[in-house]
């Protein structure tokens, strides 16, 4: 299984004490969570405000600052819409990226993610389809580049409930499994009060995961986490359990 780190997400700098936003600060928690056992990091580029941004100097400053701190560790992006709203801007901005991550996740309920996972395919980068309901599977099964992605994301909403979790990602599972013909990888994960009782569904299954600041702020006892490194460590130990 591979297990990913994602360091900030969407959040803004209040969100948490030592929230990485700026290159420096990625570099740092990059060289933390490969220390801690991170195959890999999903990060969100930031603008000088702290909003998600995907303008290629912002993005050439992260990924030189990441890859000059820790080189070898994979890194990915999002292309969310919160982060450029016009399918077509966002197109364009990928189009102008001189310096490239080595995945990047498209999210199949947005519109245009065809386009999008072209743009960044064309590039030579690596695409993860963000499955998050039932309309975004059925736009990706009729995906003529659906088999052209690296791996599937299938992501739960936040449930304090283990049991609708559970069950939530049982009806991901067969709805994928329809529509997987290439038997690519898939990484499961939750958000929030399901971050938890995602990835222990993904051990038991045998599938990666990712945990860190953009799926969660807390350690599985509800304290707050104090870095991403911690939440790596809290993961693998109910991993090697489970």
């Amino acid at each position: 299984m591979m297990m990913k780190a994602c360091l900030n997400g969407a959040r803004l700098p209040s969100a948490h004490p030592t929230l990485p936003t700026t290159p420096s600060q990625l570099a740092a928690e990059a060289v933390d969570v490969w220390a801690a056992g991170a195959d890999a990091i999903h990060v969100h580029v930031k603008d000088a405000a702290g909003f998600d941004t995907l303008a290629a100097h912002p993005m050439a400053k992260v990924l030189e600052a990441i890859r000059t701190a820790a080189d070898g560790l994979p890194i990915g992006v999002t292309t969310g819409a919160w982060a450029e709203s016009d399918p077509a801007e966002g197109v364009a901005t990928i189009r102008s990226w001189d310096a490239l991550p080595d995945f990047a996740s498209v999210n199949w309920h947005e519109d245009g993610a065809d386009d999008v996972a072209t743009a960044l395919m064309d590039h030579g980068v690596g695409v993860e389809a963000g499955l998050w309901n039932s309309e975004a599977v059925a736009n990706w099964a009729r995906s003529p580049i659906r088999d052209s992605c690296q791996r599937v994301l299938i992501e739960l909403p936040p449930e304090p409930d283990p049991t609708v979790t559970t069950r939530r990602a049982e009806d991901m599972f067969e709805a994928v499994a329809t529509a997987n013909d290439a038997r690519m990888p898939v990484l499961l994960h939750g958000e929030g009060s399901s971050a938890w009782a995602a990835l222990a569904i993904a051990a038991q299954h045998g599938l990666s995961t990712r945990i860190g600041f953009e799926d969660t702020l807390q350690l599985p006892d509800g304290r707050t986490a104090p870095s991403n490194k911690a939440l790596l460590e809290a993961a693998w130990t109910i991993v090697r359990t489970e």
